[in-house]
């Protein structure tokens, strides 16, 4: 009984995919890092959600709100997704710790102009970070990854832009 517990904890998955290991390996390991990348940015929105305040505490609020929902839609996803090539999906906070390139604010007090100025820095970079991604996904003939990648650069970038325009001094 014990042997068998410790070869299934072992096994290899055993996903079926014409992509071949290389892919598997690169790819579901861009798709980990890009997973822990956009918890951080999640928790990092979702926190000044809910610590934004001042005379545009309203319109910010809801902005980030909008915002969170939709970079936490692209999680699962992530992580089916490497999942579908035979690879491992995101098991941890301290995995997501070890592995994300957003830095937290753990800050008591960010000023509204600041949470939006980092959040749109974040957002920019996660942007480049997934053109990266989607360059290693062509290598490999992934479409299907690249097809969702594209998706998420436009949603990023559109984010970007609000959190700009949000910003602009009138």
């Amino acid at each position: 009984m014990a042997k068998n517990v410790k070869a299934r904890q072992s096994a290899a998955l055993a996903t079926p995919t014409d992509l071949g290991a290389n892919a598997t390996k690169d790819i579901s390991g861009g798709l980990n890092i890009l997973g822990a990348d956009v918890l951080a940015l999640w928790m990092k929105t979702k926190n000044f959600h809910w610590h934004v305040s001042g005379p545009h505490f309203r319109d910010y609020h809801l902005l980030l709100d909008d915002q969170s929902d939709q970079i936490y839609n692209m999680v699962d996803p992530i992580a089916e997704r490497a999942r579908k090539l035979g690879g491992n999906a995101l098991r941890s906070i301290g995995q997501i710790k070890r592995l994300q390139r957003v830095l937290d604010n753990d800050a008591d007090y960010v000023e509204p102009q600041d949470m939006l100025a980092e959040l749109r820095e974040d957002n920019k970079q996660l942007a480049k970070n997934m053109r990266i991604l989607h360059e290693v996904c062509d290598e490999h003939n992934d479409v299907a990854t690249a097809s969702l990648l594209e998706n998420w650069i436009d949603e990023t970038e559109q984010r970007t832009w609000f959190l700009f325009e949000a910003s602009r001094r009138g």
